[in-house]
């Protein structure tokens, strides 16, 4: 399969699911449309990941155009994946309300998986999290689990044809260090819990290599939704 990926933000990328990507013998294109590369055509791949970016976004040139992409990739057959606020923009698009949390969450937090969850993933399972913004579960989805302040942190739609993933799986120690660095963390957040040097980052690299397991379930499964042929 060829992949698109929207990155939107220099020190946001795909990190591992690249690497995954790779390895399983798939090819991607990453757009970088924080650096004036253009929105591609939904029919020049055969899945789409949006990626993360910044809270506080409300406005740049791509993003009604990205917009109309995630419509268009609604409307058709092809596996779609939005991470952090790529989920947001998806539930969005699909009628479900999105805004501001009772609280920011970010380090590590224990998700359970909701009863009725359709993702190959543990009853419960530590994850990192940094967002303030939220999200509600679209008609006709199905939930992934949360926190007891974000109870929606991810959904299924469409039999597994589209997902949206709050929590980050995806991460490995250099994007950790790049995030903790480079992204500010959400409004009303308590300092990071690691920072990016030292023993702190050391340990969340460790708790890092337990999610890559979780982020091959789920890619996996995601996939497999894709139409035979």
């Amino acid at each position: 399969m060829h992949l698109h990926l929207l990155q939107h933000h220099p020190h946001l990328g795909p990190a591992r699911i690249g690497d995954w990507l790779t390895s399983m013998g798939h090819s991607f294109t990453i757009f970088h449309l924080y650096d004036g590369e253009l929105v591609p055509r939904p029919g020049d791949c055969d899945a789409l990941i949006i990626l993360d970016d910044l809270e506080e976004r409300t406005s740049a040139p791509w993003l009604k155009a990205e917009r109309k992409l995630i419509d268009q990739a609604l409307d058709g057959q092809k596996p779609l994946l939005g991470l952090g606020s790529g989920a947001r923009r998806i539930a969005a698009a699909l009628g479900a309300p999105v805004g501001r949390g009772t609280r920011a969450e970010i380090g590590w937090h224990v998700v359970h998986l909701a009863d009725d969850s359709p993702c190959d993933l543990p009853d419960d399972f530590s994850a990192l999290l940094w967002h303030r913004q939220v999200f509600g579960l679209p008609d006709d989805a199905l939930p992934l689990g949360g926190t007891a302040s974000s109870p929606v942190l991810g959904f299924s739609w469409d039999a597994g044809r589209v997902v949206g993933l709050a929590c980050h799986l995806h991460h490995h120690s250099e994007s950790l260090q790049a995030l903790l660095s480079q992204i500010p963390p959400p409004e009303g957040a308590e300092p990071p819990p690691a920072s990016p040097s030292g023993q702190d980052i050391v340990d969340a690299t460790q708790r890092l290599d337990t999610l890559a397991p979780l982020l091959d379930r789920l890619l996996s499964q995601w996939l497999r939704s894709a139409p035979a042929g």
